[in-house]
């Protein structure tokens, strides 16, 4: 069944931490072994799979992006004016799997999943699959 999880995100760019809550959706499919997959259907916000127990890892992310791919460049041809968003988020990708052992989540030791906002704040939602290994 697919399900779907709702993020708030509260800056213009940041990662929100959503393992706990993957967690819990996990948890109540049921699902003892297997993938979960996690799809983030929009277009200026991504999904990673990275360090958590260190503030300044994300805080290094969002400065790279914010250097590879400014804000406010005239060349950019998006009316919109926010094609950085764009970019940035198809830079972090838009889908990740994890696998379930147990019934829980298995990252790796220090890893977590975050929704990555580059156009916030706004609303976001997480699509949601824990699949059976066969």
């Amino acid at each position: 069944m697919l399900q779907r999880l709702t993020v708030h995100t509260p800056a213009q760019a940041c990662l929100v931490d959503i393992t706990g809550e993957v967690q819990n959706l996990v948890r109540a499919t049921g699902v003892a072994e297997g993938t979960v997959l996690l799809y983030v259907p929009h277009t200026t916000c991504g999904i990673t799979i990275q360090e958590n127990a260190d503030p300044g890892v994300q805080h290094d992310m969002l400065m790279v992006l914010r250097r590879l791919i400014p804000r406010n460049d005239p060349a950019y041809r998006h009316i919109e004016d926010n094609s950085a968003s764009h970019l940035q988020a198809s830079a972090m990708g838009f889908s990740h799997f994890v696998f379930i052992s147990g019934g829980r989540l298995a990252p790796g030791r220090w890893q977590a999943i975050s929704v990555a906002e580059f156009d916030g704040p706004r609303t976001r939602e997480v699509l949601v699959k824990a699949l059976r290994d066969a």
